[in-house]
């Protein structure tokens, strides 16, 4: 990491402490919740269409750090020649991961990397040079993966159904949520002269802060 992003860097977080320790507070009251606060039917298995559904568009939502995630790729995407296709591939991944998940195929450490997952895009979007839009699906897709293989611990029992029901729910919030990160993003970025404006690189801090505190309770237990 060169000199003058470094700097940048300190100059955004002093600038924006208060709202960076704003994220912080809400990913810290967040993360003491137990698992069954991530899906809207307190820790019951879905037993039909509608409470898989509504299982599967409460997961992402309610969970800060996946939440966080989303936003993030979907801001990725901004300025990207073919952006959409970015959030497309994660949430494809997360339904693999989930599937993982369902057939009992173990993924080390998934709490630890959906953190991380979260504080590298987060960082990505205070990086003025972004990667190509190839590298940042790819690593979307493996992100996709353990933020997936997280959704499924919600919906382990369950029948075909729910199951199907469950995957669609997660798949359509999620990138509905991308989506709009992106077009408003985009709509954004069109109004300023700057590839990447100051509000974009704030965002990212803000998503690194939600990332660290994730990051520091799945270390800490």
């Amino acid at each position: 990491m060169s000199k003058d992003l470094m700097s940048k860097i300190l100059q955004l977080f002093w600038r924006y402490l208060g709202l960076i320790a704003t994220a912080l507070t809400i990913a810290f009251f967040a993360i003491p919740q137990p698992a069954y606060a991530h899906h809207a039917i307190g820790g019951k298995t879905p037993v039909n269409l509608f409470e898989g559904f509504l299982s599967g568009l409460a997961h992402p939502v309610i969970g800060l750090d996946h939440l966080a995630f989303v936003v993030a790729i979907g801001l990725l995407a901004v300025g990207q020649r073919r952006g959409a296709l970015i959030p497309a591939g994660f949430v494809v991944a997360a339904m693999l991961g989930t599937v993982i998940h369902v057939f009992q195929i173990d993924l080390p450490a998934a709490e630890v990397a959906i953190a991380v997952s979260v504080i590298i895009f987060g960082a990505m979007l205070v990086w003025r040079d972004r990667p190509h839009w190839l590298i940042t699906l790819g690593l979307g897709a493996i992100a996709g993966l353990f933020h997936g293989y997280a959704y499924g611990e919600a919906i382990i029992g369950a029948q075909m159904f729910p199951l199907f029901a469950y995957l669609l729910g997660f798949t359509l919030i999620q990138y509905g949520v991308a989506l709009v990160a992106f077009l408003v993003g985009n709509l954004a970025l069109q109004k300023s002269a700057n590839s990447s404006p100051a509000w974009l690189r704030l965002s990212g801090l803000a998503i690194c802060a939600i990332g660290v505190v994730f990051l520091t309770s799945s270390v800490m237990g």
